[in-house]
């Protein structure tokens, strides 16, 4: 290995997830699984992924864990927080997601990871009744009771360090609203007031990770850590921090294929997507307010890539339109639906259709575990703030809009950005371009 300033991965690492559902229990058991020999931990960039390093005679591909020092799967702990009580075992039950087989053998284990009760505000998610939920007077109470939690699970359970990840229900859409958005104490203040319309539940996490020395991800597609006073505060903390929403299916079948189109220089004039799910990510998603929160983070992929002012004759005029059903009888496997309207020469008309019948939370597993050891990682090579070279895992990379920066969405671009910054942690050349 090079020469590198990153410190190692020395202790245990506690993985607190926001949410005990479907998606956090097949991680959780997923990983568990994968440590006993039991499973393969596919669709994991850091368990499976190889990257050139050097070039010429010195040229060599390596698996992440060779060019960087990151957590190994035995140094991990599970924490969670859960409006419903249960534990991780019976959730994963009640999810359906995995066969009982493969829950089974780490069932005690599963049984262990309790949830701890949850910062939460029903206004946020309409659709979600539980009991297991903290006891606040005001949203600043809120995230204290959150930051107790780490430090607690921190030291009860020996950590030497923390990662907080986000799987929880989308919350309802809140806009950015500068005079409270803006800086980090006027977030604070409104906190203190107990401003409900602006501070979201999300957010209480969000500060408390951070407050704690623990990056946090955001694996929805909440308006949290997206704002210049989480930005203020990641970099007062020198704290990572990225978002936002996990790119599972459709959005990653449409980062890769938009490129295509693009490339081959051929015209698009609609694409339309539509998606049936049952879980309760579904039974959220079909209340309007939280809807529209998903539909602002999906809608933005596609004029990213394919760029009306690069190019006004091919994309000048796309017609892009994003839906959700909640469809109970499918629960975890999501059906997305693509149908595209491209043009070619002289403007003639084809179509290409795409149905991807995917299992939501086995394709974001492997996201949280990838988002999770190199969000410690970037910790210890002491960067903070946006952590870009996550955008590849992410539906909607956070980016400075303050200063008219665009998100990448490209999923090539985005997964050079990617190998670059883990080169560049390894003590090698980030020598690939983004063009």
């Amino acid at each position: 290995m090079e020469l590198t300033n990153v410190k190692p991965a020395d202790g245990k690492l506690g993985i607190m997830v926001v949410g005990c559902g479907a998606v956090a229990t097949t991680f959780m058991t997923g990983v568990l699984m994968v440590r006993k020999g039991l499973a393969k931990p596919v669709g994991s960039m850091t368990q499976y992924d190889k990257i050139r390093v050097g070039k010429g005679k010195d040229k060599q591909y390596l698996h992440y864990s060779e060019i960087v020092p990151l957590t190994k799967l035995d140094d991990i702990i599970f924490g969670t927080w859960d409006i419903y009580p249960q534990n991780a075992y019976q959730s994963a039950i009640y999810a359906e997601v995995l066969k009982e087989k493969d829950i089974n053998p780490v069932r005690e284990e599963l049984e262990k990871i309790v949830p701890m009760k949850a910062a939460f505000d029903h206004n946020y998610a309409k659709r979600l009744d539980g009991d297991n939920v903290k006891d606040c007077k005001n949203r600043w109470e809120m995230m204290e009771g959150i930051r107790k939690d780490i430090r607690d699970f921190k030291a009860k359970n020996n950590c030497s360090r923390i990662v907080v990840i986000w799987a929880a229900s989308t919350e309802i859409y809140v806009p950015e609203y500068e005079p409270i958005h803006g800086t980090l104490a006027s977030l604070e203040k409104a906190m203190k007031d107990d401003d409900r319309e602006h501070i979201a539940p999300s957010m209480c996490y969000a500060y408390a990770a951070l407050s704690e020395k623990a990056p946090f991800i955001m694996g929805a597609p909440n308006t949290t850590v997206d704002i210049p006073a989480m930005w203020e505060l990641a970099e007062k903390t020198k704290m990572p921090i990225a978002g936002k929403d996990f790119k599972t299916g459709q959005t990653l079948v449409k980062s890769g294929f938009a490129p295509i189109i693009g490339t081959r220089c051929l015209g698009l004039n609609g694409w339309f997507s539509t998606n049936i799910l049952g879980n309760r990510d579904g039974l959220v998603l079909d209340e309007p307010a939280n809807f529209r929160t998903k539909e602002v983070s999906k809608l933005s992929t596609l004029e990213t890539i394919l760029k009306s002012d690069d190019q006004p004759d091919l994309y000048g005029n796309i017609y892009h339109k994003v839906r959700i059903n909640y469809y109970p009888p499918r629960n975890d496997n999501k059906e997305g639906w693509d149908n595209i309207d491209i043009f070619g020469w002289m403007g003639y008309p084809m179509q290409i259709k795409i149905n991807f019948l995917c299992r939501d939370s086995i394709l974001a597993a492997p996201l949280l575990l990838d988002l999770t050891l190199l969000s410690d990682l970037a910790a210890r090579a002491g960067r903070f703030g946006i952590q870009r070279f996550l955008s590849f895992f992410l539906k909607s990379p956070m980016h400075d809009y303050t200063k008219g920066e665009e998100a990448v969405n490209n999923l090539f671009e985005q997964y050079t950005i990617l190998k670059n910054a883990i080169r560049e942690m390894g003590g090698y050349e980030a020598d690939q371009e983004v063009d």
